[in-house]
């Protein structure tokens, strides 16, 4: 039996330092690299990590944490999880249909991943299963060829259960055939140590979960073909899990000693995450190493909270920021560095934490929506259609934006290519028939990157990539200092959207909540009180955007669901300040401006008091994928007809059959149809093919109901 190494991470970023991957799946998906080219590209990126890794002085390294996709649609292939629709002669060709469709097949649901701004595919169970173990194998022998012993790392079986579709406890014995199956055939190929990951159980979770737990690991564990078992926890405590854990036969827990507090484990080895995966700041020494000697337990070994998978790779590649804030700063590289560095110093005493007491003051109150809507004279049909915000960002606009970046394009020549680009999408929603009108975004490299570039306390980096699903990364700004708004920041491309136009064009805002939730926040500072600031900067934004003569203004929250904590003891408080800060920023609205927000990769369902509490007057959701088609609303309800992250074409029966459902759920005078998501990741060609059918099909409907379009209709109720 061999020791835990005194340092490890739970996972490491995949993507690439400079999104070498993202390039590679794009050029694949387009046709334009080969399966194998693809694939070398990933063992290359891998075979980097393990050499910077060991470069560091890393001790355990892991493997499996690298993904072309999703780590838990790799679970799902791993278990045999593929149903029959996605099958294809190439495996590589279902993965890719289970995570982006195919055809006339759509794509498994995505949701995030706990609250995470990271999305994953929620999988099927519903077929038979079996063990494919090529992944996990083949990168453990990959690693020993170059010389390196690591530890895979795979989704925990009960996790993978309870995040699947339908939460399939039923399934359990027969996944836990798989594991051990999977656990026998590493131990066969001398694999050491594997950490199998059960972050599901920092949430609130029934007796019977729990005992699905135990019943699985007490199964495991009794084994005697198989390696040693690290069980990961991140994200928080693990309250009732941590004794059924420790009551289990395996050898090592790790806990997340940054959202959680220490504990006693005697005799496991306490993997001790000390060291934050969700940040970017550096970490106080002193508390970590208090931290390090609360722990009684058989080893203690230091480690990071998490999969550093949350954070950019390299400080170090940030040349333009400022020296006063790169002192406070540590990405992944950095983390690695003070894991080693924990490792070599003694602990000290117990540091208590405490949390700061703050209070918010209540937000103003709009008028009541019967009265909004009746001011609200938009002159729109039943069942108007609009999107939610982003046009297709092409390649010549980020080019532009490069240049003008590296100043060899002009200020006032890129203004005009994006003005250009602003007339172009309006022509087009026009000529497709859409009701209310976007301007399509062109100037927004991204929905929180941009606002954070016009606000004050707000640092933005060149290469701080993190990825969110798939190929699809963020580059999460640096909220250290207060946040202060200027100057008027959107106003002047809605402006002129809007003289382009008789239609309703929206003025697009990013709520606070969410502008904090996607970036890196200051921890000096209550949350709650960092998001009221840019309340305080969106509301002023929407007091210009009303006077500049927008009538439609959209302030998007998709991540109300996600900053919410992850136990229900914590959820209120949180649900509190966050539904008063959007209130807040929407609070000068005047009864005649219609207030749209938007919540995308989440169950609704789960917050529908809080989005009730936002008191926007129409309210977009993501449903194409879950299909979900919406929920008894007092309001507008828009539930999306149209899967954005799936190059797919929805057909005009696929959404005739959602609007129908809708309709079941939300009566037809507050029904409105939009995309599930900003289309900044699709081609021109596909929205325009998607919008199209979305059109035709909202027309049958309204045919079907008997209503032609009405010039009187007012904003969310009909007169």
């Amino acid at each position: 039996m061999s020791r835990f190494p005194a340092t490890t991470v739970l996972g490491y970023p995949r993507i690439g330092p400079r999104r070498e991957l993202k390039r590679a799946l794009e050029s694949y998906w387009d046709g334009a690299l080969s399966r194998d080219e693809l694939l070398t590209v990933g063992a290359a990126l891998r075979a980097g990590t393990w050499a910077r890794l060991a470069d560091l002085g890393l001790e355990g390294l892991p493997s499996s944490t690298f993904s072309l996709y999703d780590h838990v649609l790799d679970a799902a292939v791993l278990i045999g999880a593929v149903p029959d629709r996605f099958r294809a002669d190439d495996p590589l060709d279902s993965y890719f249909a289970m995570a982006r469709g195919a055809d006339h097949v759509a794509p498994l649901r995505m949701t995030k991943w706990f609250n995470t701004n990271y999305h994953y595919i929620v999988p099927e169970l519903d077929g038979a299963l079996g063990l494919d173990a090529r992944q996990p194998l083949n990168e453990v022998r990959e690693a020993k060829r170059l010389g390196y012993t690591t530890r895979p790392v795979l989704v925990g079986p009960v996790t993978l259960l309870l995040l699947s579709r339908g939460g399939r406890l039923d399934r359990l014995d027969e996944v836990v055939d798989v594991y051990c199956g999977l656990l026998a055939a590493l131990a066969a190929e001398g694999v050491e140590w594997v950490q199998l990951d059960e972050p599901a159980f920092v949430q609130d979770r029934s007796r019977s979960e729990l005992d699905a737990l135990a019943r699985a690991y007490q199964r495991i564990g009794r084994r005697t073909d198989r390696p040693q078992l690290l069980v990961a926890s991140y994200f928080g405590d693990l309250g009732a899990a941590l004794p059924v854990l420790a009551e289990a036969p395996i050898e090592a827990i790790a806990l997340d000693l940054v959202a959680g507090d220490p504990h006693d484990v005697p005799g496991k080895v306490v993997v001790a995450g000390v060291v934050s995966g969700r940040n970017v700041w550096r970490t106080d020494p002193a508390d970590a190493l208090a931290r390090l000697a609360a722990v009684t337990a058989g080893e203690v070994t230091v480690s990071s909270s998490c999969s550093l998978l949350h954070v950019p790779y390299d400080l170090e590649l940030e040349t333009d920021l400022p020296d006063a804030l790169r002192g406070r700063l540590a990405f992944a590289e950095q983390k690695v560095a003070e894991i080693v560095a924990l490792a070599g110093r003694p602990a000290t005493g117990v540091v208590r934490r405490s949390a700061p007491s703050f209070a918010v003051a209540p937000a103003k109150r709009r008028a009541p929506y019967p009265v909004r809507a009746a001011a609200q004279r938009l002159g729109l049909p039943l069942l108007p259609v609009t999107t939610t915000g982003s046009f297709p960002q092409t390649g010549e606009l980020r080019a532009a934006r490069t240049a003008v970046g590296n100043g060899t394009l002009a200020e006032d020549a890129y203004e005009t290519r994006v003005l250009a680009e602003i007339e172009r999408v309006i022509r087009l929603q026009e000529r497709l028939g859409l009701d209310v009108l976007v301007h399509g975004e062109p100037e927004r490299n991204d929905m929180v990157q941009y606002f954070a570039e016009h606000l004050d306390g707000f640092a933005v980096t060149r290469f701080g990539w993190v990825q969110s699903y798939g190929s699809r990364c963020t580059r999460p700004p640096l909220l250290y200092a207060d946040v202060i708004r200027r100057e008027p920041i959107t106003v002047r491309w809605s402006r002129y959207a809007q003289s382009l136009t008789d239609k309703p064009v929206k003025g697009m805002l990013t709520g606070p909540v969410t502008i904090v939730a996607w970036s890196f926040v200051r921890e000096d500072v209550p949350l709650a009180v960092v998001t009221r600031q840019v309340a305080d900067a969106i509301r002023a934004e929407v007091d210009d955007l009303q006077a500049a003569g927008l009538r439609v203004i959209q302030v998007d929250e998709p991540a109300l669901r996600e900053l919410m904590p992850l136990r229900s003891e914590a959820a209120a408080a949180y649900l509190e300040w966050a539904v008063e800060a959007y209130r807040h920023a929407t609070s000068s609205a005047a009864a005649s401006t219609q207030i749209h927000t938007h919540l995308c990769y989440c169950d609704a369902t789960q917050i529908l008091a809080a989005i009730d509490g936002l008191d926007a007057d129409v309210t977009s959701i993501e449903s194409a994928r879950s299909g979900g088609h919406g929920f008894a609303f007092a309001r507008g309800l828009g539930p999306g007809v149209y899967d954005i992250h799936s190059p797919r074409i929805p057909s005009v029966d696929e959404v005739v059959g959602s609007l129908r459902a809708a309709l079941d759920q939300v009566p037809p005078e507050r029904l409105w149809v939009n995309p599930d998501c900003g289309l900044k990741t699709r081609t021109y060609a596909q929205v325009e093919a998607a919008l199209s059918n979305v059109v035709s099909a909202t027309a049958l409907v309204r045919s079907a109901l008997g209503s032609a379009p009405d010039p009187a209709r007012r904003g969310g109720e009909r007169p």
